[in-house]
């Protein structure tokens, strides 16, 4: 199987084209920048800039599109929401790559910020509603997969939808909050946690690697599905960020902001759907994969 993977030199794309590559696919990755972690990966990467149609050119023939490329830290977006149009501009071209190749298999990254803020304990795939778009991340995402859903009618392109949740554990130097907070306990600076009630379902990076694997070995069971790949937890913050003071011996003291516009305050998972159609079992909770990876960045950044 030829599987074309955007966005091969961020932190999912990294780990999902060396996992796929060690299993013997033959996998073509595409981003816009170079390859930092493995030169194995970098050299089967190409260099484009999605934003641009014309970048159809470059890319080969495959059999599926995994699309991960995207701009993600959702503050950031909401300080230069033309990042969010980026987003748009990248799925779309994308979209039209498999349209005029002839692709019929094509799995999107979207993201648990799409449900926006709900009151519920888990949540379902069902539940979310452009209305509850809190930022223009979201709204990228959500935007997204309209794209997806219309391409599908429109050219019967066959999809699975995949809303990932804070996928953390290596491969990542960003001020997402895991690298960060790492960062900042090393040096003994202060971690300011924005919100003191903010709770998320964290995820670990070879279980979500684990979960696009098993979507590729089960396309025909659940194509045409939007799955939820998480760890079906939720741990505050706070508690992320005491966790990494004390595996570091740092002393770092731990500051309380207010909640910053344009993020979701909780979110947990409802997985259940990704386990009955697909053997989705996460492995990694959220204690072993901060022990993980705090253990790679000490000896990888």
């Amino acid at each position: 199987m030829r599987i074309l993977v955007t966005g091969s030199s961020g932190t999912i794309g990294t780990r999902l084209c060396e996992t796929l590559m060690e299993h013997g696919e033959t996998v073509t990755g595409v981003d816009w920048v170079k390859n930092k972690w493995q030169p194995s990966i970098d050299a089967i990467t190409i260099q484009a800039d999605l934003r641009d149609r014309s970048s159809i050119q470059k890319l080969p023939d495959t059999d599926v599109v995994i699309h991960l490329a995207a701009n993600a830290r959702v503050y950031e977006l909401v300080e230069n929401p033309d990042r969010a149009m980026d987003n748009l501009l990248t799925i779309f071209t994308m979209l039209e790559y498999a349209r005029t190749r002839g692709v019929k298999r094509f799995i999107f990254s979207s993201s648990r910020e799409g449900y926006g803020n709900i009151d519920a304990e888990k949540l379902t795939e069902d539940m979310v509603r452009i209305e509850n778009c809190e930022s223009p991340y979201t709204a990228s995402k959500v935007g997204g997969e309209a794209f997806v859903h219309a391409y599908a009618k429109c050219y019967g392109i066959d999809y699975v939808i995949v809303r990932f949740s804070n996928v953390y554990g290596m491969y990542d130097d960003s001020i997402r909050v895991v690298p960060l907070f790492i960062r900042l306990a090393q040096k003994n600076e202060p971690m300011t946690v924005f919100g003191k009630e903010k709770c998320l379902d964290f995820t670990y990076i070879d279980d979500a690697v684990s979960g696009v694997e098993l979507i590729l070995k089960n396309f025909e069971n659940v194509q045409g599905e939007t799955l939820n790949l998480a760890y079906g937890e939720g741990r505050t913050i706070i508690e992320l960020a005491e966790m990494i003071k004390k595996l570091k011996g740092s002393s770092s003291n731990i500051t309380i902001g207010k909640p910053r516009t344009g993020e979701v305050i909780r979110y947990v998972a409802d997985i259940s759907k990704a386990k009955k159609k697909l053997g989705f079992a996460p492995k990694i909770n959220l204690d072993e994969g901060i022990k993980k990876s705090v253990e790679w960045y000490a000896k990888n950044a």
